[in-house]
C-alpha cells in the first residue's frame, strides 16, 4: 500500500470528523466507580494517543476503595471506531502489526493451551478475541482432537476461518452473540479482550452463558497492580490508552466470577508475563517524540525534512530499542516472579468445585 496516497485518500473524512471536535467521543465523566460505586476516585493517569496520535486526550481513574482502574470519560461506541479504526487493519494495520502482537509469541500460546490440562480436555473450545486465528493455530498441538471456533469484531476472524485456523468464525461482540451460542461450548478462553470491553461484568455473563456447566473459562489481563506502571507512568505499554477502558485487580476478577457461581480454580501471573515493558515504553516514547507521520488524522503532509528526520532518527534509536529489549529477555524469568509481572492469567469452572 502507497501510504502517502491512502493518507492523502482518507484525510478529507477525518479532517471532517476532527472538525467537530473529540469531546463528543466521550460519555460524560462518571463520579463513582463502575466496579464498586464508591465515589473515592483519584486520577491515575492522564495521556494521549502514544501510538496513532489521533488527536484527544485520555484519563484514567482508579478507585481508592476497590481499586479498580477505568477511562473516565469512557470513548462511546463512535469514539471507540474512531480510534480502532485503521489500528488492527486498514492504514496503519501493517505498521502497527509487530507492535499489537508483541509478546504473542507461539510459547505464550501453548502456556495458555496447556492451563487447561489439570482440569479438562476440552471438546469443543471458543477464542474470544481470536483476530486472525493464532491462538487455536497454536493450541492444535496441545488438544488434537478439540474443535477451535473464533470470534472477534474485526474482519481478521474471517480470515481465520478462510486459513483454518478456526473451525467457525463468528464477527460481532459476545454480548450479541451469546444467545446464538449458549451452552456449545466446554471451554471459552479471553486473552488480552476483556479489558477493551465497556462492561466486563456483561462480557463475563456472556462468556459463562456460551459455556456448558462445568465448561472453564481462561481469561488473561494486564495487571493494573504492577509495579512497572508505577514506574514507567504513561509508557507503560498495558495502559494502551485509548483502547483499554478497563485494569481490573485480580482480587476484584475473582470475587466477580465466584459472584456469577464460578469456582477459582487458579491463578497465575508467571506464565502471563509479557516482556515487554522497558522495549515498548521506549517505542511508545520514540512515537510520541518523533516527527510525526503522514498519517490521515492530521491536518496536512509532512514536509520533506520531516519525512527524511523521522526515519533517520529512528534507526539511530535503535541500539538502545535492542539493548532494552535484550535486557527483559534475560530479566523475565526474575520478573516473573515478582510483583512487576504485568498481566495474570484466571481459569474458572462454572459452577462449584464439582462442576455442578
Amino acid at each position: 500500500m502507497d501510504r502517502r496516497a491512502e493518507a492523502a485518500r482518507l484525510r478529507p473524512a477525518y479532517q471532517r470528523e476532527l472538525a467537530q471536535g473529540t469531546e463528543r467521543f466521550h460519555h460524560p465523566r462518571r463520579a463513582d466507580c463502575p466496579w464498586c460505586g464508591s465515589a473515592r476516585l483519584r486520577t491515575r493517569l492522564r495521556t494521549v494517543d502514544l501510538l496513532q496520535r489521533k488527536p484527544g486526550t485520555f484519563v484514567l481513574d482508579q478507585c481508592r476503595d476497590c481499586a479498580h482502574s477505568f477511562q473516565n470519560p469512557r470513548l462511546t461506541a463512535d469514539g471507540l471506531d474512531f480510534y480502532y479504526r485503521d489500528f488492527y487493519d486498514g492504514f496503519s494495520g501493517e505498521a502497527l502489526k509487530g507492535f499489537a502482537d508483541a509478546g504473542f509469541t507461539r510459547n505464550r500460546y501453548l502456556a495458555a493451551a496447556r492451563s487447561v490440562l489439570p482440569f479438562c480436555r476440552p471438546r469443543r473450545w471458543l477464542d474470544v478475541g481470536t483476530s486472525k486465528g493464532h491462538f487455536p493455530q497454536a493450541a492444535r498441538e496441545i488438544h488434537p482432537s478439540t474443535v477451535f471456533d473464533g470470534l472477534d469484531i474485526g474482519e481478521g476472524v474471517e480470515h481465520a476461518e478462510r486459513l483454518g485456523h478456526v473451525t467457525e468464525g463468528h464477527r460481532g461482540r459476545l454480548t450479541d452473540l451469546a444467545p446464538k451460542l449458549a451452552g456449545r461450548y466446554d471451554v471459552v478462553s479471553m486473552f488480552h479482550c476483556l479489558e477493551h470491553t465497556p462492561d466486563p461484568r456483561q462480557e463475563l455473563a456472556a462468556a459463562l452463558a456460551v459455556l456448558e456447566p462445568g465448561g472453564h473459562l481462561v481469561i488473561e489481563v494486564p495487571d493494573p497492580e504492577c509495579l512497572t506502571a508505577r514506574i514507567l507512568g504513561r509508557w507503560w505499554v498495558p495502559y494502551f490508552q485509548p483502547q483499554h477502558l478497563h485494569l481490573i485487580p485480580a482480587a476484584n476478577l475473582r470475587d466477580e466470577l465466584e459472584s456469577l457461581g464460578c469456582t477459582v480454580v487458579a491463578v497465575d501471573r508467571r506464565e502471563p508475563h509479557i516482556p515487554v515493558d522497558l522495549a515498548g515504553a521506549v517505542l511508545l516514547a520514540l512515537s510520541r517524540f518523533l516527527p510525526r507521520d503522514d498519517a490521515p488524522w492530521h491536518p496536512a503532509p509532512p514536509g520533506p525534512l520531516r519525512r527524511a528526520l523521522r526515519p533517520a532518527l529512528f534507526w539511530a534509536a535503535v541500539p538502545l530499542l535492542i539493548a532494552a529489549f535484550a535486557v527483559e529477555q534475560l530479566t523475565a524469568p526474575l520478573v516473573r516472579r515478582t510483583r512487576f509481572s504485568n498481566a495474570y492469567r484466571v481459569v474458572a469452572r462454572v459452577g462449584g468445585a464439582d462442576g455442578g
